[in-house]
């Protein structure tokens, strides 16, 4: 990164020198890659620290660096699209599907998702839980509701538990004949499971995405996605993956 005086500009300094980072972000930095400590980069660009912390809060709000424990200020990789367009419509585990299975319990769900399912609220239901990684760190956690009745041939001999029942009840739930699905998506605050498994503080903002996959009239399954907010975006149609670094007043809304 060369030496770059920051002359009088008729905008805030900090956010100039975040347009100055970002575009040096883009040509001489690689994902993962450790940036400078505050002073030299101070020094380089001829700002306060205070100015220049205030420009890394938000790139890193932004998405665009990542403060890690024990690290440093690292560039973000390109955040994960979450496709919320009505075009692909696929059971959970099918092809190109990006999650890994991690555990599979029975369980009683909470009591809105034993509503949506229509199963009763103390009745038991396979709770697959699998996650979703990108460049080795942890962006999504998703629990998927399965009613006994959407998978009738599921039986203990096929996989007694961890990840390979998980597998065999998303195995079983391809079986269906997909109808249609759902989603819907909120902004939340992580809780403090969804924290420890995101690597985020508890109450850090996140995407939660609900899925609902029918068949034959009636909810198969329930998927209930947590996202990072600052490592993801939401996608429609077949440009999800076009990845473009714009500051938020470029933004379309």
């Amino acid at each position: 990164m060369g030496t770059t005086q920051l002359e009088s500009v008729p905008e805030p300094k900090y956010w100039h020198l975040r347009t100055v980072l970002s575009e040096a972000l883009d040509s001489e930095f690689t994902v993962g890659e450790i940036l400078p400590n505050e002073r030299d980069l101070a020094a380089r660009f001829g700002v306060a620290r205070a100015t220049l912390r205030q420009a890394l809060e938000q790139l890193e709000l932004e998405g665009r660096l990542q403060r890690r424990r024990g690290v440093g200020t690292t560039v973000a990789p390109p955040r994960v699209g979450v496709d919320v367009g009505a075009g692909r419509q696929a059971w959970p585990g099918a092809s190109e599907d990006a999650w890994q299975p991690v555990d599979c319990t029975v369980a009683a769900p909470p009591p809105a998702v034993a509503d949506a399912l229509g199963t009763d609220r103390d009745e038991a239901v396979h709770i697959v839980r699998r996650s979703r990684v990108s460049h080795g760190q942890p962006v999504a956690a998703e629990l998927l509701y399965v009613p006994a009745a959407s998978v009738p041939g599921l039986t203990a001999i096929d996989a007694p538990s961890g990840a390979p029942r998980a597998r065999a009840v998303l195995r079983e739930l391809e079986r269906l004949e997909l109808e249609g699905q759902d989603r819907a998506v909120e902004l939340g605050s992580a809780r403090a499971d969804d924290a420890k498994e995101l690597d985020r503080l508890p109450g850090a903002p996140v995407l939660v995405v609900t899925t609902r996959f029918f068949t034959q009239g009636r909810t198969a399954a329930l998927s209930l996605a947590t996202y990072r907010a600052d490592t993801c975006r939401l996608t429609f149609g077949a440009s999800g993956n076009v990845e473009i670094h714009h500051g938020p007043e470029r933004q379309a809304s």
